[in-house]
This record gives structure tokens, C-alpha cells and sequence, in this order.
């Protein structure tokens, strides 16, 4: 997709993405077989249901129905959010990502894997996982130290309120 493309799809679909109260993130059209796939990526602070994404792809639907945005031919429209391990390109996913554990590649070619405590403009706080029975640590991060993130999976964290719900329970 060209950039020119790309940037028109974004100037008509991004007002109509806000108002439905979520992010753009990520447009891309591809092309499968003779059809081409308009992949829309949304999200917001508090992330997005399915009842949002039906929403906002109903409304992005009509709106590329009556225009010519797409071009001649056949698409299919495809609406979703980044996904369980997201990369972090912007501060609002730094924002987002707070408490989760986060894969961070630094500028000096090194690697770190921590837990977002914190994010300000310049960068963030950030707890490193102790490991063979060690106590966790704090660092600082600066965004500029940063070449990549990208959100972790985890299946066996214990959440804080899963532990206060459980000595209630006691």
C-alpha cells in the first residue's frame, strides 16, 4: 500500500475510530489471491470489547461503502485490536502496558524483562523479576535507551487483587 494510500485511508477512517472512543494503531491493506484485506488495528486505555469493535467496524464499513477509498473491486474489512504481545511504539502503549511484563531490547544491544511500575515523558520505572529466589529490582528506563518492546504473556502471574480476593475469602 502506498504511503499517499495509506495516509488517505487514515485522514477518513481515524475521526470515525475516535469517536467511538479507541485509537487508530495500524492500517494495512494486503492482498489475497484476486481480493485485497483492509486490516484495521484499534485499541484505547482501557482496551476494546468486541461490542466496540463490531461498532467501529459497522461505522468503517459505511464509510468506505460511500467512497471510493478502496478503489474498484472486492475487499474484506478486518477490525481487531494488537494483541496479547504487542509491540510498544508509542508512550499511550507504555501508558497501557503499566503493570504488565514487558521484553525490551536497549540501544546498547542489550536485553531486560520487567515489569512496568511507572511511565513519565522521559521514560520508565521498571521492576526486574528476581530469579532463583532473589528480590526483584528497580531500574530506570529511558525512553532513548529503548529500541524495541513488546509485551509478554503470562500464565501464571499471580494479580494482586486475584491474592486480596482470596484472604477475604479466608
Amino acid at each position: 500500500m502506498s504511503t499517499t494510500h495509506s495516509e488517505r485511508l487514515r485522514e477518513l477512517l481515524e475521526p470515525l475510530v475516535a469517536s467511538q472512543g479507541l485509537d487508530l494503531e495500524e492500517i494495512t491493506v494486503d492482498s489475497v489471491g484476486r481480493k485485497r484485506v483492509l486490516s484495521v488495528v484499534v485499541d484505547s486505555d482501557t482496551g476494546a470489547d468486541l461490542d466496540q469493535i463490531a461498532d467501529v467496524s459497522r461505522a468503517l464499513s459505511a464509510k468506505l461503502d460511500e467512497t471510493d477509498a478502496m478503489g474498484e473491486g472486492e475487499y474484506t474489512l478486518e477490525v481487531g485490536t494488537p494483541g496479547a504481545e504487542r509491540a510498544l511504539t508509542e508512550h499511550r502503549h507504555y501508558v497501557r502496558a503499566t503493570g504488565r511484563l514487558v521484553r525490551f531490547r536497549l540501544a546498547d544491544d542489550g536485553e531486560l524483562v520487567a515489569r512496568i511500575l511507572r511511565v513519565d515523558d522521559d521514560g520508565l520505572d521498571v521492576e526486574v523479576p528476581g530469579v532463583k529466589g532473589r528480590k526483584a529490582t528497580a531500574r530506570r528506563v529511558a525512553f532513548g535507551d529503548v529500541d524495541a518492546a513488546r509485551v509478554q504473556v503470562e500464565f501464571n502471574r499471580k494479580d494482586k487483587h486475584d491474592d486480596n480476593e482470596k484472604e477475604e475469602e479466608a
